[in-house]
């Protein structure tokens, strides 16, 4: 095998950009500050029942332990962003409506992230012949932020997202391990500066210091990673979201400068951009599985999905409509969704009592 490297390296990003990825970068393996950062935090607890994110050991730190021979990994990243932030505003202040990450609203980006990954991978085999490498997206133990970071492709911002002054955050991350010996390139500054607007905005306070995330508090991580109940302390701050949470992004000044995908398949599927949650808290389990297939949605089953949606019907504002809704569900075969609703229903009556009572005190 007989390249020339810097030439290639500069193939490779061009070649991405064709495929549809918005920016490139090579980093080398060497992860000991971000090993030490995972370390701290697993040691904290703040990972919650995402065991998984300490099963692996030493591999998500270590590429060549994960893919032996791994000497440089090339980082991808691919804009996700449907819609303005006006748009996603609107929806989040509209206590009756739900909101849903809006990462989750089209494709589950996964496979479409590592099919271009792999189409990326054979063009390189195609110019210099078989070599060795594997491709991620979120899908094995990979730190990729940390590694988009040694790629240049931006740094990570105090709500532990990576930022890029070009494109702020709504981006998808994938890598491909390689064995090919690439020039790296250099890491950005950090442009975060006195900045507390992620820290601020956080509805549950799951950002508890700059850099350091207690996922246990994070309303993605109640709504998606979670599989019991939600604690109680944390439902009133969950709102109308249902999957996930952008407010950290939306508020992030760096993402004044985010740009609208121009992929099709990130575009919102089955009006889920702005449905009303008592039409998605009325889907049997057969219609949720036809509306999420092929999307990222999918993965928290329909006990979850009424658990979510029973949490921001609670919090709505109150009617007769909702507590009807609600009084349907009150006797779900999952004791986990009876739960939630009753919770929900004793949370509309109670605000519902408490209203009449002020207006009855009125003259």
């Amino acid at each position: 095998m007989n390249f020339d490297p810097n030439k290639l390296a500069a193939d490779i990003k061009r070649w991405g950009q064709d495929l549809g990825f918005q920016k490139l970068g090579i980093a080398d393996t060497a992860l000991s500050e971000a090993e030490a950062h995972l370390n701290a935090w697993l040691e904290a607890g703040f990972h919650g029942e995402m065991d998984y994110m300490a099963r692996h050991g030493r591999k998500r730190s270590r590429p060549d332990e994960l893919v032996p021979g791994t000497l440089r990994v090339i980082s991808a990243r691919m804009d996700y962003l449907p819609q303005t932030r006006a748009e996603m505003e609107s929806v989040l202040e509209s206590p009756s409506y739900a909101y849903l990450s809006r990462y989750a609203l089209g494709r589950d980006y996964h496979k479409l992230m590592r099919t271009r990954l792999q189409k990326l991978a054979e063009r390189i085999q195609a110019e210099i012949g078989a070599f060795g490498y594997r491709v991620f997206s979120d899908s094995a133990p990979v730190l990729e932020k940390a590694l988009a970071a040694k790629a240049g492709l931006g740094w990570i911002g105090k709500h532990s997202n990576l930022l890029s002054r070009e494109a702020g955050s709504w981006f998808f991350l994938g890598e491909i391990y390689t064995d090919l010996p690439l020039p790296v390139d250099a890491p950005v500054g950090e442009h975060c500066g006195q900045c507390t607007a992620c820290l601020d905005i956080c509805p549950t306070r799951a950002i508890v210091a700059p850099y350091r995330v207690d996922a246990r508090r994070c309303v993605s991580y109640l709504t998606i990673e979670l599989h019991g109940p939600i604690p109680e302390e944390f439902r009133a701050a969950i709102g109308n979201r249902i999957y996930g949470c952008d407010d950290c992004q939306l508020v992030c000044p760096w993402n004044r400068f985010a740009h609208l995908t121009a992929e099709s398949d990130f575009a919102p599927r089955h009006g889920l951009d702005g449905a009303q949650l008592i039409e998605l808290f009325g889907w049997d389990e057969a219609t949720f599985l036809q509306r999420t297939e092929g999307s990222a949605i999918r993965r928290i089953g329909h006990e979850r999905w009424l658990r979510n949606i029973a949490v921001a019907l609670g919090n709505a504002p109150t009617s007769q409509d909702i507590l009807a809704a609600l009084s349907a569900r009150a006797s779900h075969p999952a004791e986990m969704v009876r739960e939630h609703v009753s919770w929900a229903i004793e949370r509309q009556k109670t605000r519902r009592e408490s209203k009449a009572g002020v207006q009855c005190a009125c003259p």
